[in-house]
C-alpha cells in the first residue's frame, strides 16, 4: 500500500502542473470607477467645448447690432418770438423721420416746418438758413403729392397750450451719408404760417419764428 501512494505522488504533481493558472491583476493598469466618471465629466463640459460655440445661438439682444445715425435739432426762436424745442432725426424706410416737440405757438396754431440749405441760425430773423433744402432741383409741394423740395415737409399743429408734437416723414434726403441729398448740418425752420404746398418756392408760410441746425448725437 504505501508502495502504491508513492506511485500516485508524482502523477498528481505532474497534472497540477498542466492547469492554467489566474492571471495576476495590476492595479495600476485598470482605471477606478471614480476617474473613469471624472474624465467623462470634463469631456461633457461647456469649458471644453467653449472655442466651438456659435455667436449665432446666443439670446436675443447679446449678439451686436449694427448702429444707426441719428441726429438732433435745437430749436431757438428768431428776434420778438418765443417760439422754442427739440427735434429728433432718425432714418427710416422711405426717408427721414422727424420727431419732437414745439413750443411758444399760438394755441390751435398750424405752421409750415422745412429743412433748410444752411445750417446757419446766426441772423435775427433766420434768414441766413437760406431757402428750403432742394438737392433734386424740384418745384415746391407736398411730400407723398407729387414733386417737392427733400426740405419740404408737412404742416404741424399746435394743441390749445400752444405745443405741437413732431412726427413727420422727409422723403428725398439721407442723414450722414456725406452725399447731396445729406440733412446733416442743414438748417431747420418753423414757420409763422401754414405752407400752402403750391406757392413757389416757399408755400407762402411766412416769417421764421425759429431755427435750428441738424447736428450728429
Amino acid at each position: 500500500m504505501r508502495h502504491a501512494r508513492l506511485l500516485l505522488l508524482p502523477a498528481a504533481l505532474m497534472l497540477a502542473a498542466c492547469q492554467p493558472q489566474a492571471p495576476v491583476e495590476d492595479p495600476a493598469a485598470t482605471p477606478t470607477p471614480d476617474a473613469t466618471a471624472a474624465t467623462a465629466d470634463t469631456a461633457a463640459t461647456p469649458a471644453a467645448q467653449g472655442a466651438g460655440l456659435d455667436p449665432g445661438a446666443m439670446p436675443d439682444g447679446m449678439a451686436a447690432a449694427p448702429g444707426s445715425v441719428s441726429a438732433t435739432a435745437q430749436l431757438q426762436a428768431t428776434e420778438g418770438n418765443a417760439t422754442a424745442g427739440t427735434l429728433t432725426f432718425a432714418p427710416v424706410d422711405g426717408g427721414i423721420r422727424v420727431t419732437g416737440e414745439v413750443t411758444g405757438l399760438a394755441g390751435g396754431s398750424e405752421h409750415g416746418f422745412h429743412v433748410h440749405e444752411n445750417g446757419d441760425c446766426s441772423a435775427p430773423d433766420g434768414s441766413s438758413a437760406g431757402g428750403h433744402f432742394n438737392p433734386a432741383s424740384t418745384a415746391h409741394g407736398r411730400v407723398g403729392q407729387g414733386e417737392h423740395h427733400g426740405g419740404d415737409s408737412d404742416n404741424i399743429s399746435a394743441n390749445d397750450q400752444g405745443v405741437a408734437t413732431v412726427d413727420t416723414l422727409l422723403r428725398g434726403v439721407t442723414l450722414g451719408d456725406a452725399t447731396g441729398t445729406d440733412i446733416l448740418g442743414k438748417g431747420v425752420i418753423v414757420h409763422a404760417d401754414p405752407d400752402d404746398y403750391t406757392t413757389q418756392p416757399t408755400g407762402n408760410a411766412g416769417a421764421r419764428l425759429a431755427c435750428g441746425v441738424i447736428a450728429a448725437q
